[in-house]
């Protein structure tokens, strides 16, 4: 489960409904770098020997260092640091590693929810929800959202009860 809202972010009378993350499925570069770093840094390792032939081990080290901090930890660390989270008014994006930045839409503003699954998303259980809200931004994108579906679902039919909830507002645009 992706990491909650701080209660210091909420307004009175909010609850946080569902909060979560991109599918892991965007770790499996980084994976992938992980193993290839590693298996290339022994073999040249052990090639190299203590002999002092051909290239320093320190470099080898260092470059395997430098690839495993930009392409392994990096990217796991921007996962890990990037959640949405679904409260009873509003849709929260929070994002970033030193810098934390956000976006709020709160549910009386969306205008149309939707989701999209290519055939590797229906596989891993996952997919892209779309939301448009009555603003001059364009829509937020979530893509590698796990249970899509049940996301949409449970967004949709908080968006229909704010909508009872003020009277003001007009369901036909939903």
């Amino acid at each position: 489960m992706a990491m909650a809202l701080s209660r210091k972010l909420m307004i009175e009378g909010e609850q946080v409904v569902h909060t979560m993350r991109t599918h892991v499925k965007v770790l499996f570069l980084p994976f992938l770098i992980l193993v290839v770093v590693a298996a290339a840094t022994g073999f040249l390792l052990s090639s190299v020997g203590d002999s002092g032939n051909g290239i320093p081990r320190w470099i080898i080290v260092v470059v395997a260092i430098v690839l495993l901090v930009w392409g392994v930890i990096l990217p796991f660390l921007r996962w890990l640091t990037w959640s949405y989270t679904i409260t009873n008014r509003r849709l929260i994006e929070q994002k970033g590693l030193l810098t934390r930045t956000g976006r709020v839409i709160p549910l009386n503003r969306i205008n149309d929810v939707s989701f999209e699954k290519n055939l590797n998303d229906r596989i891993l259980g996952c997919g892209t929800l779309v939301v448009h809200d009555a603003s001059e931004q364009s829509g937020l994108r979530i893509d590698d959202i796990p249970h899509v579906e049940d996301v949409h679902r449970t967004l949709t039919n908080l968006i229909f009860e704010q909508g009872r909830k003020d009277p003001e507002r007009n369901d036909e645009s939903i």
